[in-house]
């Protein structure tokens, strides 16, 4: 995706005021607009992110094969059906074949996938492709809980919905044990069969 056309969006959100029957040169509209199409440009900076990039600036060589575990990592992201915000939590696990990758570029890879128009699925199985990629990880597994404004405040209105989503590649879809002690150590054992 190209750099967001700022202008542009500004007019367009003023005609989306204007049609929705609003006066867009009222007192608390007539920077409306510009506000927008702010919040849009960084709501959406993922598209303007490598995530190969974000990630090789921080492989390292360990000799390890044991599991690595980094919980609740905030993601707040945008429903491309109904371009209304879901967020919630991501954990990622991985076993390494002598690379690891820097606990803050995990987080940061959340938020290249999460900062683009997305659907909680496809953010899912985005991130934990990229992470099995980057350091050729005997195994990945990651977990998706968001709320869906969406489902909330409009449609079915179910204010205390939640949706969760996994991705479970190599040794964590191949061996059960695996999968169970990544659940264990992400606290939703139970919540999966």
């Amino acid at each position: 995706m190209t750099d967001m056309d700022r202008e542009r969006v500004e007019k367009l959100i003023r005609e989306l005021l204007e049609a929705l029957g609003e006066d867009p040169d009222r007192e608390g509209l007539k920077d409306t607009p510009a506000r927008v199409a702010k919040a849009y440009e960084f709501l959406l900076k993922g598209y303007q992110s490598d995530p190969g990039k974000i990630l090789k600036q921080a492989v390292f060589e360990l000799d390890a094969n044991n599991m690595i575990v980094v919980r609740d990592i905030e993601v707040y992201s945008l429903c491309e059906h109904h371009l209304l915000p879901f967020f919630g939590r991501c954990h990622i696990g991985y076993i390494p074949r002598g690379k690891i990758i820097g606990v803050s570029k995990l987080a940061r890879l959340v938020d290249c996938y999460a900062r683009r128009l997305q659907i909680q699925e496809r953010l899912t199985q985005q991130i934990a492709r990229a992470i099995r990629d980057a350091v050729n990880a005997e195994g990945v597994g990651v977990v998706i809980e968001a709320q869906h404004l969406c489902m909330m405040m409009r449609g079915v209105e179910k204010q205390n919905s939640l949706m969760t989503t996994s991705a479970v590649l190599g040794s964590f879809h191949e061996s059960s044990a695996t999968r169970n002690e990544f659940l264990t150590l992400i606290g939703r054992h139970r919540e999966f069969p």
